[in-house]
């Protein structure tokens, strides 16, 4: 059975990373003017707007001065890849990986179009979407939650027992990082994932493995980039 432990408290400080276990520091990408305006995103490729890169700028701040990371896994969507080079770059130039499997979860037929909008102009993708089965795939191509689930978990874990000692930050994106907590917190609530939010698991192995800080924002409190667009909760896109 897997271990958690939830602090969202986090007051930035670390311990350094323990050779049982990988440090893993997951980041949700920065604003996107899609996310603003409540437009489903999914796979399309939105880069982040200057709401986003400053966003990133102040979480890439806090992420230097923490314990250093060996590499930065990210989703290839440029909101996510965007956002960890400018992590990176604060961080002393740490290498950066694209990983197509910590993209967003797809959407289908809902993807480019305004939330708000869908139940009208796509009832046949917004009642799967809104499904209680979650097996319920998305039609145009979009993923189930349990197939969103799926690929979420295990890409962390591939990270995590290829890291194993090591601490490393990914960055992705709010339906994959709410899915990691279903994953640690099965019967919790993980509210909503904001732009730039920072959760750090330990990973121990595949059947052990605990979620320290979940969703902590602390370091945009004093920037005025805490009000986040669309995106983050069950909506997420």
């Amino acid at each position: 059975m897997a271990e958690f432990a939830i602090n969202n408290n986090n007051n930035g400080s670390h311990s350094s990373p323990h050779p049982d276990y990988a440090e893993i520091v997951v980041v949700r990408h920065g604003e996107t003017a899609w996310n603003a305006t409540a437009k489903i995103q999914g796979h399309l490729d939105v880069e982040l707007n200057e709401n986003g890169r400053q966003q990133a700028a102040v979480v890439a701040d806090r992420l230097s001065r923490e314990p250093k990371a060996s590499v930065i896994y990210s989703s290839d969507l440029k909101r996510a890849f965007e956002t960890a080079l400018i992590v990176a770059s604060k961080c002393g130039g740490i290498e950066v990986v694209k990983d197509s499997d910590l993209r967003e979860r797809h959407l289908g037929d809902l993807q480019g179009h305004v939330f708000h909008e869908i139940a009208k102009t796509n009832p046949t993708a917004y009642k799967a979407f809104v499904s209680k089965n979650e097996d319920q795939e998305i039609p145009g191509g979009g993923e189930s939650l349990v197939q969103l689930y799926d690929r979420s978990t295990s890409a962390l874990l591939k990270i995590g027992l290829k890291h194993k000692g090591e601490r490393v930050i990914v960055v992705s994106h709010g339906g994959f990082i709410r899915a990691l907590y279903k994953w640690a917190c099965p019967n919790g609530k993980p509210g909503k994932v904001l732009n730039t939010c920072v959760s750090v698991f330990h990973l121990y192995g595949e059947d052990k493995w605990t979620l320290k800080v979940w969703g902590d924002v602390s370091h945009l409190n004093e920037t005025g980039f805490l009000e986040s667009g669309f995106g983050g909760d069950r909506n997420s896109g």
